[in-house]
């Protein structure tokens, strides 16, 4: 018998496989219209909550056709005895889900862009690259030179162009990257520390040094020991090369890296030149302390001049962690400059020199560079996250301001797409306006001070607001406890430079009257244009002779309180200085 097939086209769908057809294509259609709408890309709450209600409606139906047959029977019943009302309730809940996200975008986007058009009438810019560092000709760029592209190159083309991890050659050398120990395991008690007063153990780095070549040669040694400091030298000489093209460098009279300052996501930014540039000041340091030690002042000079000079070529660049490296660049390179000072190493022609590389720094100015910066990266983050929401956990990896990670943990995939496109928007805007209003005015550039007063105020906003995790502080979870830290630091980082600076005075006016002056007004200006003042505060710096004839000379700190020039250490193996408490202090351990 021949039966003629019938054409699926043709066939009559009826029941729950209508019911099921319809909804797949309805479903089809939302999906295709939130896809259009991603194209377009507008940053409008029309097109936000279009993604939005678009992803949560496709959930919905899709959940509608996975459950469909369980509960096909009551449908049914619902269907045919109250259809009308079971159309009506529907009806309701997708003009709910609609208002609760047309809402919810259109408030946040509204508090955003208010603030925004607040501050940008001020003159403010909230775009990074507004801050990014203009280009420079290749011929006059440090950061283009042969040593300097190997602090970078294994990573980063010339052309700043991140290089694919499958494409990174494997032989690469950093030549920058000078490690002063093997493993970095110094030896015990090498380094001073002028906050402690202790001078550095070249006796430690000899021994070091002669232990370690009878395993390997990677540092040359005499067969028999000399002085400590040309034993430490000839250790050292292995980077003379190195350190001859990076003096040469130096000269250039600009400095900018090929950084990925285009990057969607700032966070992922390398910044691969930062280490060895630290290692690099490190070598310099213990250098010109043992050329100190060895009667060569003027090497010395020059080495102290280069490790300053280095941390000024990252001046430039718009990110908070650059400048916490030039900050400790700096500390480590006054280190060698205290210890000539005690022990009067220093003629007047070398301290007038020194001082003139410390009066560059302007820790105040770069501190709003770093606070603008940050607010501009997250600005691009949560611009970033609004378009592509499922990222969301990528964030999981950033720290809070204690090196926690950020608790609660982020949602992703399909439930971060749930996200109304508003709560970024309110992120942005709480955020910013912490930063705007408490940390931003923490430094004055003008008057060239920091207050603590107003940095503790925005930790203790932070800090209210952040006490219950909500969807919309879940930024300022992540990234404003640390920026009062950063505060703290960039301070202490100004005024140890100027400490610096007065010191080296007090000592030319030593040179030339025989002894300390009794007050700091008698400096200016034949032994400095003008004597710094505190940074906290701004008032003069405390100063008094010793009976000795020494000197004790001290920034109130940052608690703000004249503690007779105290300082405070934290516990733990290497007690470091406590920035809440004490005095920030320059004096010279006794003779």
């Amino acid at each position: 018998m021949n039966e003629e097939h019938k054409s699926i086209w043709k066939k009559s769908f009826r029941g729950r496989t209508a019911l099921v057809l319809w909804l797949a294509v309805t479903l089809f259609a939302i999906m295709l219209g939130n896809f259009i709408v991603a194209l377009i890309n507008c940053d409008r709450p029309l097109s936000d909550w279009c993604r939005s209600a678009g992803i949560l409606t496709g959930v919905i139906l899709t959940a509608c056709l996975l459950s469909i047959y369980v509960f096909w029977p009551l449908l049914r019943w619902l269907i045919r005895k109250h259809w009308q009302r079971s159309l009506f309730a529907l009806a309701c809940l997708a003009t709910l889900v609609a208002l609760f996200y047309a809402e919810e975008d259109w408030r946040g986007w509204h508090a955003w862009h208010q603030f925004k058009q607040q501050w940008e009438a001020k003159g403010e810019h909230f775009d990074l690259a507004s801050l990014v560092p203009p280009p420079v000709p290749e011929e006059q760029n440090f950061a283009m030179t042969p040593i300097v592209f190997t602090s970078y190159g294994q990573l980063l083309t010339r052309d700043g162009k991140e290089i694919p991890s499958q494409q990174r050659p494997t032989n690469f050398v950093v030549r920058m990257s000078m490690e002063l120990a093997d493993n970095y395991n110094d030896p015990t008690n090498g380094w001073g520390d002028r906050t402690r007063g202790t001078f550095t153990s070249l006796e430690a780095w000899q021994s070091y040094y002669r232990e370690l070549a009878s395993k390997t040669n990677e540092f040359p040694v005499p067969a028999q020991p000399g002085s400590p400091a040309a034993d430490v030298l000839l250790a050292l000489s292995k980077y003379d090369p190195v350190i001859a093209e990076l003096r040469a460098a130096s000269q250039l009279p600009a400095a900018r890296y090929p950084l990925t300052y285009d990057h969607e996501s700032p966070a992922m930014i390398l910044l691969p030149h930062l280490a060895p540039l630290k290692q690099c000041a490190r070598v310099l340091s213990l250098r010109s302390v043992a050329e100190l030690q060895n009667g060569q002042p003027e090497k010395a000079l020059d080495d102290v001049r280069l490790g300053l000079q280095l941390a000024d070529k990252i001046r430039t660049e718009p990110f908070l962690i650059s400048h916490l490296v030039r900050i400790a660049m700096v500390q480590i390179m006054l280190q060698p400059i205290w210890e000539g000072l005690a022990e009067h190493k220093w003629s007047n022609p070398q301290l007038a020199a020194l001082n003139a590389e410390l009066a560059k720094l302007d820790f105040p100015a770069v501190y709003q560079l770093s606070i603008r910066s940050e607010m501009a990266c997250q600005n691009r983050e949560m611009e970033r996250l609004r378009q592509h929401p499922e990222r969301l956990d990528d964030l999981q990896g950033f720290r809070d301001g204690d090196g926690n990670n950020s608790e609660p943990r982020l949602p992703g995939g399909l439930l971060a797409r749930l996200i109304p496109a508003g709560w970024f928007y309110q992120n942005q805007y709480r955020a910013g306006n912490t930063m705007m209003n408490y940390y931003l005015p923490v430094a004055n550039v003008a008057q060239g001070t920091f207050s603590p007063e107003l940095a503790r105020h925005g930790d203790a906003a932070v800090a209210a607001e952040v006490k219950s995790p909500s969807p919309f502080n879940m930024l300022e979870r992540m990234v404003l406890p640390a920026l009062g830290n950063a505060a703290k630091k960039f301070a202490y980082g100004q005024a140890s430079a100027d400490l610096a600076r007065t010191a080296i005075a007090l000592e030319r006016y030593r040179l030339a009257r025989g002894e300390f002056p009794e007050a700091l007004d008698a400096l200016g200006p034949q032994f400095i244009a003008q004597v710094p003042h505190d940074v906290m505060g701004g008032q003069p710096l405390k100063y008094r002779r010793e009976a000795d004839g020494r000197f004790v000379l001290y920034s109130i700190g940052w608690n703000g309180t004249d503690d007779g020039g105290v300082v405070v250490f934290k516990k733990g193996a290497k007690p470091s200085v406590d920035l809440d408490q004490g005095d920030w202090v320059w004096r010279y351990p006794p003779r």
